[in-house]
């Protein structure tokens, strides 16, 4: 149980929804933050503004699976109030305070140094980013069936990344069957493509091994789907970049070359937000009945 913990939840989109339901149900004391529009009433939880919170009295902050933008401001799809997490709030917490977020940036990694607050990224946990991709992986297929004239049975699929989302993805287009190729710079993931029957190449080599294919998915968070890639890809290629913003792939040149370029981050949140949030919800009460449980340690 967490009875007694004052938790703010800043923010969000529908996953929050299962995670404050699950906070509530184990006696939290939620504080809602951006959520002016919701109509589902949750006992246990206020919807407040931000600028009414006793900082002071809160134990965790959970902020949405993007944290915040380069700015600070984090995204409410709840609210139409601009929220912005800054120093001078965080400092009114106590040292205690633990912010939970699914991914950073630079913002929210100098706002947490420079108020010696501990922050926890969720998606660099292995066992989240592993379930969430379960439903990044049926958003995908979804978003290739809607955007291509062709089944997925028989295509040239390229797969760049063999992380804990590029191996789910690669292993369920070939298990649909698609003919995968898999780009990758590690060689014992190079090995792995080799071992799970699919295609290797060198990521140094991309621009020889997408000439022929249909469809181009990208994991990879940086630039990786060049201008010279993309000028060797088929006309009908369609790309699907599922890294986190900005994505890793020259989408104004895709654009210019008539070639279809999506960029979908935060899938799970679209096709699946109810087992995404529970996949979100369940780590969290795992942290905060730990952080629930030294404390009572050290005040024992």
């Amino acid at each position: 149980m967490l009875t007694g913990l004052k938790i703010a939840v800043i923010g969000g989109d529908a996953r929050q929804l299962e995670v404050i339901r699950k906070l509530t149900e184990l006696e939290a004391k939620l504080f809602l933050i951006g959520f002016d529009q919701l109509d589902h009433g949750f006992t246990g939880a206020t919807k407040v503004k931000i600028e009414d919170v006793q900082f002071e009295k809160i134990d965790s902050i959970i902020l949405p699976i993007p944290g915040t933008d380069k700015e600070g401001v984090v995204d409410t799809v709840f609210s139409n109030v601009e929220i912005k997490l800054t120093e001078e709030l965080l400092k009114k917490t106590p040292e205690h305070c633990v912010i939970y977020s699914g991914i950073s940036n630079d913002y929210l990694n100098d706002l947490v140094k420079n108020t010696s607050r501990k922050l926890i990224q969720l998606f660099e946990r292995d066992d989240v980013a592993i379930y969430n991709s379960i439903p990044t992986v049926e958003g995908t297929i979804m978003m290739v069936i809607q955007h291509t004239d062709i089944t997925i049975h028989g295509s040239k699929i390229a797969v760049l990344g063999l992380g804990r989302v590029g191996m789910s993805v690669a292993r369920t287009f070939a298990a649909l069957g698609a003919n995968v190729l898999v780009g990758a710079r590690d060689t014992s993931h190079l090995a792995r493509i080799t071992e799970m029957n699919l295609t290797p190449f060198h990521l140094d080599q991309i621009e020889d091994n997408v000439s022929e294919i249909d469809v181009c998915i990208n994991t990879i968070p940086h630039m990786v789907v060049t201008s010279s890639v993309i000028s060797n890809m088929p006309a009908h290629t369609l790309i699907v970049d599922l890294a986190s913003k900005p994505g890793g792939t020259d989408f104004r040149y895709a654009e210019k070359r008539g070639i279809k370029a999506l960029l979908a981050p935060g899938l799970p949140g679209i096709v699946a937000p109810k087992s995404a949030g529970q996949i979100v919800a369940n780590v969290l009460t795992q942290l905060l009945e730990e952080v629930q449980k030294n404390r009572k340690g050290l005040s024992s």
